[in-house]
């Protein structure tokens, strides 16, 4: 991960890996096809723990409003506390090849999908405010603005408040 969150997929050989990892290469082959796999299933592991994380902040929210409140903090500072591995999922991740952008979309609509989940039965109990919104659509635009924001804040130089940033999100939605 170290790798691949410095230097970039690309950069990085199995050579390094294997190094960096103090193993062999007919070690490296005996668990992945090729970097690309290594890769793959590294962004596997840590979305899955980064969704993990959402999802149980989401689910402690008394409402619609604070279940995706808590479920942005999560991610925000999930990623500012693990730059390298938010590295690795907002932007060393990204239009690598088809198996990661498999894994890469299937780790946003289950993001996305927690967010439409917690609308829809917004919406189903009562709150008239969301009667036009589209589930998909809002889901869709909450992942974008939060994979954009947070990996945009932690490309700068300034330190940035993960706290501040998840409430301006949040904001920005009405939440």
């Amino acid at each position: 991960m170290e790798l691949f969150a410095d230097r970039g997929f690309h950069a990085t050989s199995v050579d390094e890996v294997v190094a960096k990892a103090r193993t062999s290469k007919s070690a490296f082959y005996e668990h992945f096809e090729s970097k690309e796999d290594c890769f793959r299933v590294l962004l596997e592991q840590r979305g899955t723990a980064l969704l993990e994380a959402v999802r149980a902040a989401a689910a402690r929210g008394r409402d619609h409003r604070e279940r995706i409140r808590l479920g942005v903090a999560a991610f925000v500072v999930y990623c500012a506390q693990r730059c390298r591995s938010a590295r690795l999922l907002l932007v060393e991740s990204t239009g690598l090849a088809p198996s990661i952008e498999a894994v890469r979309h299937r780790l946003h609509g289950e993001f996305a999908s927690m967010t439409e989940t917690v609308l829809r039965y917004a919406r189903d109990h009562g709150d008239r405010s969301l009667e036009e919104v589209d589930p998909i659509v809002y889901g869709r635009a909450v992942v974008g603005a939060v994979n954009e924001a947070t990996s945009w804040f932690l490309a700068q130089d300034v330190k940035c408040d993960p706290g501040e940033l998840a409430d301006q999100i949040c904001r920005a939605f009405g939440l």
